[in-house]
């Protein structure tokens, strides 16, 4: 048994409503005098940008906004950012946006820093030391990227998602400004928001640090639930249970706004270090074959994939369910552990998340390809009961 486990997180968390207006102090302070924003037209549209280069230019730092940012960036969008970082020279960057843009901002900073190209650092503890600077702006409540020591992009070389993971990519600046997702529409609310539970749900359920084995030989970024990240993923699944669907429901709810944005904080503290597991490999392999966004992927797949871990992990389960807002006195671990699986199916199609891969368009000979490419063994490992032969096609039969 491994008595010893590690927590990291970002040095500098700015949490609360107006919370951006202090993005030009904060890069000051840093000592940064040129910074590349990354960011989408979207978001320009809607006057965000300008809420974040404004008060740069209060304190005289050169920005170049990059408004190519897309959903689920693929790695050309990438490519184009590190084309207009080459172009304006920066010392550090600003991720402005949901995940997307924020990954983004982490992977530009990376190859600045080291060179090469980004597929290059996809995997596990391959980047070699600190990348530029980076400050994070979340407008949306779920990846918690802002946060996290996980990136993810599409790469066409190997026709799916890819993740870097390092803890080297943890932002140096988390700015959370709840105000900066008022905007966010009905459906990215509700498909970040479940994304924040899942990612919460997996961290907490993820095997035990105490027997979690890392790849023999190298460092894990992931390393199993742990006493912080269970502290941090208990929060979050509370938040998202008493504040989800009031979110998705009435998005000038400021409230629920402000909730979720600490609930998708947290649980991007969770993941990142306690990991995700499988729910996010069978996500990469099914948005590889049909177009769905992260966290409506995720929040279709976890209620099967909480069915086939549950064994394996009861008393968490329970304690799901406990957090979800039940009252499980006197009810036996098992009913109360099903209860959770109920809890979060229940969540999820109250909020919209689509229900079955068949309503995605994915066909039933697909099954086998995605079974196969979610086989991802540093998302086995975190896991808390490692699939055997053909159980994953299982699951994703039942998903169909």
């Amino acid at each position: 048994m491994n008595s010893i486990w590690n927590y990291h997180t970002t040095g500098h968390v700015r949490f609360g409503w107006g919370a951006a207006g202090g993005t030009g102090e904060v890069a000051r302070r840093m000592g940064l005098g040129n910074l590349l924003v990354v960011t989408d037209r979207i978001l320009e549209s809607h006057g965000l940008v300008e809420r974040v280069i404004g008060p740069l230019k209060a304190e005289g730092i050169r920005h170049t906004v990059f408004n190519g940012g897309e959903a689920e960036p693929t790695l050309a969008a990438v490519l184009q950012a590190l084309e207009a970082a080459k172009g304006c020279k920066p010392d550090g960057v600003v991720g402005l946006g949901g995940g997307s843009n924020m990954d983004m901002a982490k992977i530009v900073a990376t190859v600045l820093a080291h060179g090469g190209n980004p597929p290059d650092y996809a995997g596990e503890d391959k980047i070699p030391g600190p990348i530029l600077p980076v400050i994070c702006l979340p407008t949306t409540a779920g990846t918690g990227s802002e946060v996290s020591s996980a990136l993810v992009f599409t790469d066409p070389g190997k026709g799916m998602k890819v993740s870097c993971l390092s803890q080297h990519l943890r932002p140096d600046v988390a700015i959370v400004d709840p105000e900066l997702t008022l905007s966010c529409p009905a459906r990215v609310t509700a498909d970040s928001g479940i994304d924040a539970l899942v990612h919460a749900i997996e961290a907490f359920t993820a095997t035990d640090f105490g027997i979690f084995e890392p790849f023999a030989g190298k460092h894990s970024v992931y390393q199993g639930a742990n006493p912080m990240a269970d502290l941090a993923a208990r929060e979050a699944i509370s938040l998202c249970g008493k504040y989800l669907a009031r979110a998705v429901a009435d998005g000038t709810d400021r409230e629920a706004r402000e909730k979720m944005a600490y609930a998708a904080m947290l649980g991007g503290l969770a993941f990142s270090n306690a990991g995700v597991a499988l729910v996010h490999g069978m996500e990469y392999a099914v948005a590889s074959e049909v177009h769905v966004s992260h966290g409506a992927g995720n929040g279709l797949l976890v209620p099967h994939v909480m069915r086939y871990n549950l064994e394996a992990r009861e008393e968490r389960f329970a304690e799901i369910a406990r957090l979800l807002g039940a009252d499980t006195t006197g009810m036996p671990a098992r009913r109360a552990a099903e209860l959770a699986v109920e809890l979060v199916a229940g969540l999820s199609k109250q909020i919209g998340i689509p229900q079955r891969l068949r309503e995605l368009g994915m066909t039933r000979e697909q099954l086998p390809v995605v079974a196969e490419r979610a086989r991802i063994e540093r998302l086995y490992r975190t896991n808390p009961r490692r699939p055997q032969e053909g159980e994953v096609l299982g699951i994703l039969e039942g998903a169909w």
